[in-house]
């Protein structure tokens, strides 16, 4: 039997970033598939917290160089890679200096509180999946953690619907606890429409406080299964679970760690 690909689609990893319950579950995940016979790979920001001399990064040139349009201006999108301990699997990490680079308001190594936050999900979004596409790399299953990945179910089904690549993917959206508690800025629906995400794909967004709730919704919608990483889901999660087409994986069962996880993945090919 060929071996399974699957690519994390991560907003924190350790070491990376400093140890916490996200990131060290972001480590722990992909070595737990790898060592059942998945290969992986693995996508996450380059925070400007992220010591790259330290984590040896560098950069992949024929990987680089385009560019990614959003309000009218054009960011660049610089990848570099580094291997992740212990088993040094392959992660590759979105840089822009426009985007990733620490502040001094930022409130945690990830940036939450930015009032751009809306177009780092688009250009996180945009650059992880044209690089996946870029390496030729088909995954069966497409696991997208933290709310830094919360667009990309949308993106895979509806910009990329036509790309061979991820045509077979089992989607997973997992909800974690987050430090995300704000709103993004109501210009962001007409940023998705800029995009190319037509009015129908927006409904859950429209007259809405965009909330990590609401974003969850949109990710719910498009993703084949939904897991809860946290003991607190956001209400219009839950509501949305109830009318959803995506196989669930509850806290309750989640609490059994990275097998639970792989046990649910493994049966979404049955659905």
């Amino acid at each position: 039997m060929a071996t399974k690909r699957i690519l994390f689609i991560s907003q924190e990893i350790n070491p990376y970033l400093p140890a916490t319950g996200q990131s060290t579950f972001g480590k722990e995940l992909p070595h737990v598939f790898h060592a059942n016979g998945y290969e992986a790979r693995i996508f996450m920001p380059r925070y400007g917290t992220v010591n790259e001399r330290r984590n040896q990064l560098h950069e992949v040139i024929r990987l680089s160089g385009i560019n990614i349009p959003i309000a009218d201006a054009d960011h660049p999108l610089i990848i570099k890679v580094a291997s992740l301990p212990p088993a040094r699997l392959q992660a590759y990490f979105i840089d822009n200096d426009d985007y990733f680079q620490k502040l001094d308001s930022d409130v945690d190594p990830v940036g939450s509180d930015r009032p751009d936050n809306d177009e780092r999900l688009i250009f996180y979004t945009r650059g992880t999946i044209e690089t996946a596409r870029k390496l030729r790399w088909d995954p069966d299953v497409i696991v997208c953690t933290g709310w830094m990945a919360l667009l990309a179910p949308l993106y895979l089904r509806r910009l990329y619907a036509d790309e061979p690549s991820f045509k077979k993917s089992k989607i997973v959206s997992v909800f974690d606890t987050t430090s995300f508690h704000g709103t993004l800025p109501a210009a962001f629906v007409n940023k998705l429409k800029a995009e190319g995400v037509k009015e129908s794909d927006l409904k859950l967004l429209k007259g809405k406080d965009i909330t990590l709730g609401v974003l969850q919704t949109l990710a719910i919608k498009y993703a084949n299964g939904v897991i809860f990483h946290t003991p607190e889901p956001a209400p219009e999660a839950l509501a949305a679970i109830e009318s959803a087409k995506a196989k669930v994986l509850p806290w309750e069962q989640a609490q059994a760690g990275a097998q639970a996880f792989l046990d649910f993945v493994n049966s979404l090919d049955s659905k």
